[in-house]
């Protein structure tokens, strides 16, 4: 079983219907879903792996050797403790955003991370926008919903770069550790080498396949409630690797802090919502502050922790 491929380009074609059709069915059936031709240069997309692999080599490779990852590994090996670290990621991250400090000084990584960045907030904004037709919403509905209000531009677009180095004892960490993500609409860049990422589909996990200079699209907890439940956010986590070192780079278009999140009412049964607790209604920084909290556990209760609030 193999996540869905999707053409992208085929939205402006003759098999536009067809192509809606996959990508509803993508967001419906699976929460994650391929990209191909999705008109971002190829071009672009090489030199991106590029400046990602040398930053962490130039400037990364030798701090995690040292990490803390590292060092619980080895304590918990010299302890001789056969049980898994279960609260622990193998994973060497650093967050670009439009208003951090960007930590390397490589030659090329800045100008190029801001064109990058650049062309996946469009294509996230396209997604929307196809989540938008396929929902029946109005145009525009969920990305004036992430940005407090139509004509506002306050939603928040954060680029995580993340590598998992080879592990000596894959057996024993995780990756990333089983989760669903907190935004909206999430766009990974993924190693087309090494593969590690999963997914939980009808109780199996399933891998997300490398394939050359895709993109990854996956839904939120925030796309969950506003589609009232339609799209699910989907469990994933990455497997620790023997070998190989696998390059990770999710972006997130995700609501501003002061957005309010509730189902859109075009999707909301009026005459079952006394009856159906459903979804509540949030302002997505309250939201955030149970995510730090429970990431990986699962979603339900924090929806209903925000409830009470």
């Amino acid at each position: 079983m193999a996540i869905p491929v999707i053409d992208f380009s085929k939205l402006n074609g003759e098999e536009r219907a067809k192509t809606l059709a996959q990508i509803a069915n993508g967001c419906e059936e699976w929460g994650f879903f391929q990209l191909v031709n999705h008109g971002i240069p190829e071009e672009l997309l090489e030199r991106v792996k590029k400046v990602s692999s040398e930053c962490y080599k130039v400037e990364r490779e030798e701090s995690f050797k040292s990490s803390k990852p590292v060092k619980l590994l080895n304590d918990w090996l010299e302890n001789k403790s056969g049980e898994k670290l279960e609260n622990l990621d193998w994973e060497d991250v650093f967050l670009l955003h439009d208003d951090n400090e960007w930590p390397s000084n490589l030659p090329g990584f800045k100008e190029t991370m801001r064109e990058y960045r650049s062309e996946l907030k469009k294509l996230a904004e396209k997604v929307m926008a196809v989540m938008d037709e396929n929902l029946g919403l109005p145009e525009g509905y969920i990305k004036a919903a992430f940005n407090g209000g139509e004509g506002l531009e306050k939603a928040f677009f954060g680029t995580k770069i993340s590598h998992y180095p080879p592990c000596p004892h894959p057996e024993l960490v995780n990756g990333l550790r089983a989760h669903t993500d907190a935004g909206g609409v999430i766009l990974l860049f993924q190693d087309d080498q090494v593969g590690g990422l999963q997914i939980l589909k009808d109780g199996q996990w399933i891998d997300v396949q490398p394939l050359p200079n895709s993109i990854v699209i996956n839904t939120g907890d925030q796309i969950e409630v506003l589609s009232n439940g339609r799209y699910k956010s989907v469990w994933h986590r990455v497997l620790a690797s023997p070998d190989g070192n696998r390059r990770s780079i999710a972006s997130f278009y995700n609501p501003s802090m002061e957005a309010t999140i509730a189902p859109a009412a075009q999707l909301v049964d009026k005459a079952n919502q006394e009856v159906e607790e459903g979804y509540p209604k949030f302002v997505f920084g309250d939201y955030m502050s149970v995510y730090a909290e429970q990431k990986f556990l699962p979603k339900e209760p924090r929806f209903q922790a925000v409830r009470a609030m």
